[in-house]
C-alpha cells in the first residue's frame, strides 16, 4: 500500500508538471520565495546527477532494473522473517522511488513530446510518438528550494570568497521517498543492521 501511494503520488505529481508547465518555469509554493516548483529534466541520477552520455543513461536504467529487482527479493525475505513494520517502510520507501524514476526513464521517452523552454508544454500521446526510445527518457524533477545564496567566509580555506547555494539542487518526490527511506534505516533502524550481522 506504502509503495503504491508513494508512486501515484510521485505520477501523478510529474506528470501534472510536464503536461501542465512549459520546461523551466517556476510556481511559488504557498507564496514562499524559497519553496517552488521548478520544472526540469535530467538523464541522470537522483538530485540532478548525470553519468554521462547515451551508454551512461542505459547502464544506469539497467542497475536501476537491477536494484529494484534486489529490493522486491529482499523485502519479501524481510516481510517471510516477520521483520518489524518501520524497516519494511523504509525499504518499500527506497523501492518506490526506485520504481518512480525508473518509470520516467523507461517510459516518458515513448509516451511524451519534448519539452523545451518557452515552447509550450509537452503532450501526452502525442500523434508525432514519443522524444526517446525505451530505457532513453528524461526523469522529471520540480521540487526547488532555493533557501540561502552568499558567499563562504574568506578566512576558509579553498572555498573562501566563492559564492554559496544552499538547497541548489532540483529533486522530484521519488528522489525524497529513496532519501527518508535511506535516512530511516541509517538513524531509527540501526539494530538492523546488527540483525543481520
Amino acid at each position: 500500500m506504502l509503495i503504491f501511494l508513494v508512486l501515484l503520488v510521485d505520477q501523478a505529481l510529474k506528470i501534472g508538471v510536464k503536461t501542465h508547465m512549459e520546461y523551466g518555469s517556476e510556481i511559488h509554493i504557498l507564496g514562499l520565495d524559497w519553496a517552488l516548483l521548478h520544472f526540469v529534466e535530467n538523464n541522470g541520477m537522483a538530485f540532478g546527477w548525470d553519468l554521462g552520455g547515451e551508454y551512461g543513461k542505459l547502464a544506469l536504467s539497467l542497475f536501476r532494473i537491477a536494484a529494484v529487482i534486489f529490493l522486491i527479493i529482499f523485502i519479501r525475505q524481510l516481510i517471510q522473517e516477520k521483520i518489524r513494520f518501520g524497516v519494511l517502510a523504509s525499504f518499500g520507501l527506497i523501492l518506490a522511488g526506485a520504481l518512480g524514476n525508473i518509470i520516467d526513464s523507461a517510459f516518458y521517452g515513448l509516451l511524451f513530446s519534448p519539452s523545451y523552454y518557452h515552447g509550450g508544454v509537452a503532450t501526452l500521446f502525442p500523434a508525432e510518438g514519443g522524444y526517446a526510445g525505451f530505457l532513453h527518457g528524461k526523469v522529471v524533477d520540480m521540487l526547488y528550494f532555493p533557501i540561502w545564496q552568499g558567499f563562504y567566509p574568506a578566512w576558509l580555506p579553498l572555498l573562501g570568497g566563492k559564492d554559496y547555494f544552499f538547497f541548489k539542487p532540483v529533486f522530484n518526490s521519488a528522489d525524497v521517498s529513496i532519501t527518508v527511506g535511506v535516512l530511516n534505516i541509517l538513524i531509527f533502524q540501526r539494530d538492523f543492521f546488527r540483525y543481520y550481522q
